[in-house]
């Protein structure tokens, strides 16, 4: 397999393993706020500057016609991850970070499938099959025993 294609393969896990941190570290900023929400807008505040700069150095800014190009569909993205940050922030504290995580994966895993079946998104289709499904009942298996714990 090329190094492309490691580096590709890696850099979700790093991605991944950096979800159950982040959740850790917004639920501490929502304590120390004493704000749920606020922790999240204070969460997307930070990486809304951070891609700001980042984009403003690359000079990549999107043109104005591309952004009314979208679909509205298209900007869900951003409600997609607010509440991810605001639930992160409010349940990965009481559940613990396995749960949380173990929940995390069984959700994705849940619609990725639905998406990759049904080629929604963007995704290339995909058709349902024994054995995804098989695996899926193994992560929600292990999700009961994490829970059970």
């Amino acid at each position: 397999m090329p190094a492309v294609v490691w580096w590709l393969l890696t850099l979700p896990f790093i991605a991944g393993a950096m979800l159950p941190l982040q959740a850790g570290i917004n639920g501490q900023v929502a304590r120390q706020l004493g704000n749920v929400m606020g922790a999240a807008l204070l969460s997307f505040a930070v990486g809304t500057l951070a891609l700001f700069v980042i984009v403003l150095t690359q000079r990549d800014l999107p043109a104005l016609q591309s952004l009314k190009a979208l679909s509205w569909w298209q900007w869900t993205g951003g409600l997609l991850g607010a509440f991810f940050i605001a639930t992160a922030a409010f349940a990965a504290p009481r559940t613990g970070a396995l749960l949380f995580m173990a929940l995390l994966l069984a959700g994705q895993l849940f619609v990725a499938l639905l998406l990759d079946h049904f080629g929604w998104a963007g995704f290339r289709q995909s058709p349902i099959s024994l054995g995804k499904v098989a695996g899926l009942l193994l992560i929600f298996g292990g999700v009961w025993l994490i829970q059970r714990g």
